[in-house]
């Protein structure tokens, strides 16, 4: 019986902003080697210490509530599932409030773009999202723009809230940028960004208000632009690997858009629920967009290639620009002659919120979520079916923390059945429901969100799996 032994965390030390966790100890709780005051009461506390350390959670504590029904107003699938579970909730169409379920998926999303980012050697930056007029009439996009968010400030000063920061970041670069030596340089930001969109549809995959990477690149020359941007694909290719879904993610053939008058590429994933129409070809695991189809499927790479028409959502882009913006704004360099010239500029953007969305939308099932365990909000949903506080659940849920192991701990004192649903609509990777009977069998009941897989797991063996820290249970 777990009931017998707890498990006591200790704070070893901090480094570099994170807390790290020594392994647990035990601390028994009956018979001669019984500790003062160790009491399944006491150490509770001692465990919602812990569980702010190692980022567990008691549902019971949660603030927000799931629901049965999606709102009616909400259609798309990862509206419905969002805010039923409350990851997420509507404020106006096109603008949502990330609720503590929601925001620690979207964390886990950006920490990822973040880390490939880096990999690419880019330096994180914030900028701005308010920006005056006269930045966006050097490159004359104050009156092409018809997606910008456009305001008056005090004096009747014209501003712009950012839907893309071309404007702010090439001036800035410019200041620092003198020479060929400060070549290639690249910054990026995550930031809310802003688009004063018609129809904000289709949940947080079309929003007025959303997160976004925007990264920005500055070269000597084409061969070094080109360079990067490859690479950038890549790195993109490993965000929605990691994400889950770059099994049916396809980097995609497309025009400049508002960006560029050059050949671009987004990244289309396939959903029979998308707004885009896509052309894949899957002999070469790249795709066209529909806009350029005709235009690009002439050429002479091309001809033969067979094609199926898919729907898609565009969760990323990455764009060439050429010297448009740094000749906008005169950011120029002087080259190993001596001479002034015009870096290249590339710009690359995934929008958080809306990769968000459509995991939900590629991965759900009629159940509810499924979240891959590199982004679910919690790696573990410890279901205890105890019909009162049971000390053998506190316990396992104390281990678990220790173990530093993400756990979200249903605790509530409401049916069996409203658990289960909860849990399913939660999607979280492993479900591990500890009962009277699963004590009884020794153990604990573990299911696997992604499979439907489901096992017998002995204490012992999932104490050994906190520990040695394994990405999965073994019934071994």
């Amino acid at each position: 019986m777990i009931s017998n032994t707890w498990y006591d965390c200790r704070q070893v030390k901090l480094f570099a902003g994170f807390t790290i966790m020594s392994s647990c100890e035990q601390v028994p709780t009956e018979g001669p080697n019984r500790q003062a005051g160790a009491t399944p009461l006491a150490l509770l506390e001692l465990g919602k210490l812990a569980a702010v350390r190692t980022s567990c959670m008691r549902q019971s504590e949660l603030s927000f509530r799931t629901s049965r029904e999606a709102p009616k107003d909400e259609v798309s699938v990862n509206a419905q599932l969002l805010t039923r579970a409350g990851f997420v909730d509507r404020v106006m169409a096109g603008v949502y409030s990330y609720l503590p379920l929601g925001i620690r998926v979207l964390n886990k999303i950006e920490n990822i773009v973040r880390q490939e980012m880096d990999k690419l050697g880019s330096q994180e930056i914030f900028m701005p999202a308010l920006h005056p007029k006269e930045l966006w009439e050097a490159t004359g996009r104050w009156n092409s723009v018809n997606i910008l968010y456009k305001l008056k400030g005090a004096g009747d000063r014209d501003l712009a809230l950012g839907c893309s920061h071309e404007e702010v970041v090439t001036p800035l670069v410019g200041k620092f940028v003198q020479s060929y030596k400060d070549l290639p340089a690249s910054v990026y930001q995550v930031q809310t960004k802003f688009r004063n969109e018609a129809r904000a549809k289709s949940g947080i995959l079309r929003g007025r208000e959303f997160r976004m990477k925007d990264m920005y690149s500055f070269h000597r020359d084409q061969a070094d632009l080109d360079q990067y941007y490859d690479r950038s694909i890549e790195a993109y290719m490993n965000v929605f690997r990691r994400c889950g879904i770059d099994h049916v993610t396809f980097p995609t053939i497309a025009g400049g858009g508002i960006f560029s008058d050059a050949q671009s590429h987004e990244f289309q994933t396939i959903t029979p629920y998308g707004e885009d129409v896509s052309f894949l070809c899957r002999a070469r695991g790249i795709a066209i967009n529909s806009e350029v189809f005709d235009q690009v499927r002439q050429l002479p790479d091309w001809q033969g290639a067979e094609f199926e028409e898919v729907k898609s959502v565009e969760v990323g882009n990455i764009y060439k620009l050429g010297t448009k913006y740094s000749e906008a704004f005169q950011a120029s360099y002087v080259d190993d002659t001596g001479a002034k010239k015009l870096p290249l500029m590339g710009c690359y953007g995934i929008g958080t919120t809306r990769l968000m969305g459509t995991v939900v939308e590629v991965l759900y099932d009629k159940k509810g979520m499924v979240w891959p365990i590199e982004i679910a909000p919690y790696g573990i949903h410890l279901v205890s079916l105890f019909p009162t506080q049971s000390a053998d659940a506190e316990g396992l849920f104390s281990f678990l923390q220790c173990a530093g192991i993400e756990t979200l701990y249903d605790d509530r004192t409401v049916s069996t059945g409203q658990k289960l649903n909860d849990a399913d609509l939660f999607g979280l990777p492993y479900r591990v429901i500890i009962s009277p009977r699963s004590i009884k069998d020794g153990g604990v009941e573990v299911s696997v969100r992604s499979t439907g897989e489901s096992f017998k797991l002995s204490l012992d063996a999932l104490k050994k799996w906190g520990t040695v820290g394994n990405s999965s249970p073994s019934m071994e």
